[in-house]
């Protein structure tokens, strides 16, 4: 019986050893689940943020109430409202320019071309139409009437008179086209001048407020380039109008040249038909 004892206690001693452990290391589990969890701390909660000065709302007094381009112009300073209606009067007379150098170069191209084609049908000089170059060319023809066998010299005379009818109508036509190339190479300068007027302006009221603030000073500088713009509209539109008048009475010049070559021709004919 001992020996039966014995021999158990050998065989089931790491048994019992085994399961000790095990209920030990489940008993720990448990009490530290049953102990109490410390409390969480309190959260800091964020103080709100103080607006600084620069993000504070601009005053809706100080502000332009109207941004038109009216309302700029009213609002802009004095000499840049001086510029603006400068530029004003010279885009007016680039137009009206426009306008009356069109008409007049419209009828002289018609009543060129008509003289043009009578004079090219004429058989002599006694049957041209009435017009400055036939008359000129009679008038010398009437002074050198004693000048018998000077054909030559005749020719010259008359070559000479139409020649400087010929540069009288180019000179006619030109005239009121030299505003436009005043007015076109001026115009950008002086609506320059007045935005670098009117921004100086702005800064100065920049340092007066003591702000910069985009909507404080954003209204001063954009009175100051529209002064820029009225230039480059008035400066435009006097450039392309002078180049095209340029070109229309160099036309019209060549025109009158056709004439008068038909005119020495004629002469030409005539005393080639004298004994």
């Amino acid at each position: 019986m001992r020996l039966f004892l014995v021999i158990f206690l050998l065989l089931f001693s790491p048994v019992l050893a085994f399961a000790q452990a095990n209920g030990s290391a489940v008993e720990t589990p448990a009490a530290t689940a049953a102990s109490p969890a410390p409390a969480p701390e309190a959260v800091a909660q964020p103080s709100p943020a103080t607006p600084s000065p620069a993000a504070a709302a601009v005053s809706p007094s100080i502000l332009p109430k109207d941004l038109s381009v009216w309302g700029m112009f009213m609002a802009a300073d004095w000499l840049v409202q001086s510029v603006m209606i400068g530029l004003a009067v010279a885009s007016v007379v680039t137009w009206t320019v426009f306008v009356a150098k069109s008409l007049e170069l419209g009828a002289a191209f018609r009543r060129q071309r008509a003289v043009l084609l009578a004079v090219g049908g004429a058989v002599s000089l006694d049957d041209a139409p009435a017009s400055p170059l036939v008359a000129a060319a009679q008038a010398e023809r009437r002074l050198s009437a004693d000048a018998v066998g000077d054909r030559e010299g005749l020719k010259e005379r008359v070559a000479s008179r139409l020649e400087r009818l010929e540069a009288a109508a180019g000179r006619s036509m030109l005239k009121g086209t030299g505003v436009l190339a005043t007015i076109g190479a001026t115009a950008p300068f002086v609506g320059l001048f007045g935005t670098v007027w009117g921004i100086m302006n702005s800064f100065i009221g920049i340092s007066r407020s003591q702000t910069t603030n985009l909507a404080v000073v954003a209204p001063g500088i954009a009175e100051a380039l529209l002064a820029t713009a009225l230039g480059l509209a008035a400066a435009i539109p006097a450039v392309v109008i002078y180049n095209h008048f340029s070109r229309r009475i160099a036309a019209y010049r060549a025109l009158v040249g056709d004439t008068s070559a038909a005119v020495l021709r004629l002469v030409s004919r005539d005393l080639g038909r004298r004994p």
